[in-house]
């Protein structure tokens, strides 16, 4: 499925502007078509993966308990 820049930038939540300055870097891959830029929507499946296992990983580690904090005596 290919979008528009405008339906690009509802989907990842980003202004237009932004999308037009990734398709400059050439982070965002496009392919001019006659009147605008033309965007496939599954290069974005990857992205969202791997955010959704980063979220899942920082969950995780503010689910871990605090150890508790050992009270060490200097034996002499």
């Amino acid at each position: 499925m290919y979008l528009t820049i405008k339906e690009t930038a509802e989907y990842l939540a980003l202004s237009e502007e932004t999308i037009k300055k990734l398709i400059a870097q050439k982070k965002i891959r496009a392919f001019f078509e006659g009147e605008g830029y033309l965007i496939n929507k599954e290069q974005f499946n990857t992205y969202f993966k791997q955010m959704e296992k980063y979220k899942e990983m920082v969950e995780e580690y503010l689910r871990e308990p605090i150890p508790e904090d050992r009270d060490i005596k200097d034996e002499d």
